[in-house]
C-alpha cells in the first residue's frame, strides 16, 4: 500500500498531510491473533498506511507451519500436554534474544527498517520484546499490544514493554490490576472483531424460534461431532455447520448425516460471513478461542463451548460465565441438556442470555481500538 497524503486547496493555508503509517504484527499460532490484526486493519484504512505481517512466517515459512499445524494437533487431541505447555510459557523470561526464534527477530528487525512505522501495534505477545530491543539502537516508536485473551492471561503479554494495552473487558481489567499492570497502560475497547457487527441486524430475543437456529464450528475430532449434530438437532432444531480447514477430515461425515435429517442440516466450509451467520443464528456451539466468544457477544448469540484449550481459553469460558450468556458442554448429553434448559418455559433462559448479550457487546471494538491507536501516534 502506497503512502497516501491529503492535499488542501490553495484556498487554505493548512499544509499537506501524511498519514500515519502503523505496523501491525500477528502470528498464525490459532485465530485470534490474525483475526484481531485483520478487523484492526479494516478499521484504520481510511486514516493509516497500514502494514499486517507476521514475522514468524517471514522468518522462517516452513518451520512457522509445521510449528503452526502441530499448535492445532495438540490443542485439538493432547490439551494436557499444551496446558504443560502454556505453563511454562508463563515463568519464561522473553526480555533477553532466543536463539530458536533468532529469524523471527530478523523479520521484526527488517519490518520496522523499511516501513519505519509511527506506531507498532502487537496481537501476539512475543513481539512487543523484540520491537523493544531494536528501539534500543534506532528511533522509538509507541508500542501498543491488544490482549486477545480474557481473564486468564499469560505473563508474557503483561511483562512486555508494551506503552498501552488494549483489553476485552472489566474482569479482565480487574485481573490485570492485581497483576500490577498500571491502570494507565489499560484501555478496555474489546476483542477487534469485523466492524460488519456494527450495522448487523440481530434476532430479536422475542424471536417465536421457529425453528430454533444453531451454528456450529467443530474441531476434527470427528466422532464427536456427529454425536454433537444430532444432539443438537433435539427440539426440531436446524444446524449449520462450518467445516473450515476440517473440510476433507470432516464433509463425508457431515453429509451422511444430512441425509438422515432432510432440510435441517446445513454445511459451508469456508466461508467470509460469519458475522452475518452468528447475527442470524439463535445459538452457538464452538471451542473457546478468543475471536469465536467474542464474535459470538458481538453477534448477541449465546454460546455452548463444546472443546477448551487449556490456558488461554480458560479464562474464555470464565468470561461468558461471568456475564451470564453462555457455558461449557463438551459432551452429546450436556448438550442436549443445555438446549434443552435454554428452551423450556418458551426459551426463558435463551431470552435472558439475549439481553444480557446486549449490554456487553461491543460490536464497534475494532474502531474503538483504531480511534485509540491514532490517538497515540506522535506528530512528526
Amino acid at each position: 500500500m502506497s503512502t497516501q497524503l491529503w492535499i488542501p486547496s490553495r484556498s487554505h493555508s493548512t499544509i499537506e498531510r501524511v498519514k500515519p503509517k502503523i505496523l501491525i504484527l500477528s502470528a498464525s499460532f490459532g485465530d485470534g491473533h490474525n483475526s484481531a490484526a485483520r478487523h484492526l486493519a479494516e478499521a484504520l484504512k481510511e486514516k493509516a498506511e497500514i502494514l499486517v505481517a507476521d514475522p514468524c512466517h517471514i522468518g522462517n515459512p516452513r518451520i512457522n507451519a509445521f510449528l503452526c499445524k502441530a499448535y492445532r494437533e495438540i490443542t485439538t487431541y493432547t490439551p494436557k500436554i499444551w496446558a504443560w505447555m502454556y505453563r511454562s510459557t508463563d515463568r519464561q523470561d522473553f526480555s533477553q534474544p532466543l536463539p530458536f526464534i533468532a529469524k523471527t527477530e530478523d523479520a521484526v528487525a527488517n519490518l520496522l527498517n523499511k516501513f519505519e512505522p509511527d506506531l507498532v501495534v502487537n496481537t501476539y505477545p512475543l513481539y512487543p520484546y523484540m520491537v523493544e530491543r531494536q528501539f534500543s539502537i534506532g528511533r522509538r516508536v509507541p508500542i501498543i499490544t491488544i490482549i486477545t485473551d480474557s481473564i486468564e492471561i499469560n505473563a508474557a503479554w503483561t511483562r512486555s514493554p508494551s506503552d498501552y494495552f488494549l483489553i476485552t473487558d472489566d474482569h479482565t481489567r480487574e485481573g490485570l490490576i492485581t497483576r500490577n499492570l498500571p491502570k494507565e497502560k489499560m484501555n478496555i475497547t474489546g476483542f477487534p472483531v469485523s466492524p460488519r457487527f456494527e450495522s448487523l441486524e440481530k434476532v430479536s430475543p422475542d424471536d417465536p424460534l421457529n425453528p430454533f437456529r444453531i451454528l456450529f464450528f467443530p474441531t476434527a475430532r470427528s466422532p464427536h461431532v456427529t454425536d454433537i449434530i444430532k444432539a443438537a438437532l433435539s427440539h426440531e432444531n436446524h444446524i449449520t455447520v462450518i467445516l473450515g480447514r476440517n473440510v476433507r477430515r470432516l464433509y463425508r461425515k457431515v453429509y451422511s448425516l444430512k441425509k438422515s435429517f432432510p432440510g435441517r442440516i446445513h454445511i459451508k466450509g469456508w466461508t467470509r460471513k460469519v458475522p452475518e451467520l452468528l447475527s442470524s443464528h439463535h445459538l452457538v456451539i464452538g471451542k473457546a478461542g478468543g475471536a469465536t466468544v467474542h464474535e459470538a457477544i458481538a453477534a448477541q448469540c449465546p454460546m455452548l463451548v463444546h472443546h477448551i484449550v487449556p490456558g488461554q481459553e480458560e479464562g474464555n469460558i470464565e468470561l461468558l460465565d461471568r456475564f451470564q450468556t453462555g457455558s461449557l458442554a463438551t459432551s452429546a448429553k450436556t448438550i442436549r441438556e443445555s438446549i434443552s434448559n435454554l428452551l423450556d418455559d418458551d426459551a426463558a433462559l435463551w431470552r435472558e442470555q439475549k439481553n444480557r448479550l446486549s449490554q456487553h457487546a461491543r460490536p464497534s471494538a475494532a474502531r474503538d481500538a483504531a480511534n485509540f491507536i491514532l490517538s497515540k501516534v506522535k506528530p512528526s
